[in-house]
């Protein structure tokens, strides 16, 4: 359950509130290696607002540059399971700070926040900083360069944070790995040789089963 600011409760319940969507961008300069961060937003002109940050909760500041930049985001799924959702944004691709977002900087992978503002007709100013509606990656981008009389656009493939525990670990079970975690942990030392050790139990002589054998055929009882 979302629980929203007074502020915007009230506004909507009045009915008197417009929506704008932001777009903060983090990626990857491709020479210095370094995180840079660009905003945009569904609106005209450039504007300072303020977000939720996602990280700490608390009002943050920043620019977002409008006058078509932003073209549209389709529906974010607002669920509550485990599952990632996907989101397409489509940018105007003759825009200049657009076009140095996807060919200066490197967006595969890149930090992808959308939030959405809400504005009173009547003062034209936000009710309150815009709520997150999405966090997440990169997973592809698409810049379609038109022929004569054809439209383009540059289109980033955006998979949520929860794509996160997707991933698999890719660290092998080792004494090595393990005393990096913490140092007098020796619970793996042996891991590299247990295979070649000989044990004799009773009539049963020979070296440790690594396999998946059924712990009765290693005691030699049948049945």
């Amino acid at each position: 359950m979302r629980i929203l600011p007074a502020s915007i409760t009230t506004a909507l319940s009045a009915r008197q509130l417009v929506a704008r969507d932001f777009l903060w961008l983090i990626a990857r300069d491709r020479q210095t290696g370094q995180p840079q961060a660009v905003g945009f937003w569904s609106d005209v002109g450039n504007i300072a607002a303020e977000v939720v940050h996602p990280d700490t909760g608390h009002a943050d500041a920043r620019n977002f540059y409008g006058s078509g930049t932003l073209i549209s985001i389709t529906e974010i799924p607002l669920v509550s399971t485990l599952e990632a959702q996907n989101v397409t944004i489509t940018m105007s691709q003759i825009d200049e700070l657009v076009a140095q977002a996807v060919r200066l900087y490197d967006c595969k992978q890149a930090r992808v926040e959308i939030y959405r503002g809400l504005f009173s007709p009547q003062t034209r100013k936000m009710v309150a900083p815009a709520e997150l509606r999405f966090l997440g990656f990169v997973d592809t981008v698409n810049v379609k360069t038109p022929a004569e009389n054809e439209a383009g656009a540059v289109t980033f493939t955006c998979a949520s944070h929860m794509q996160e525990i997707t991933r698999s670990n890719p660290d092998t079970r080792s004494d090595a790995s393990q005393r990096q975690r913490n140092a007098n942990d020796n619970f793996y030392q042996d891991v590299a040789v247990v295979g070649e050790w000989e044990l004799f139990w009773g009539q049963v002589q020979g070296k440790i089963a690594t396999t998946g054998r059924k712990l009765s055929s290693i005691l030699g009882i049948s049945g």
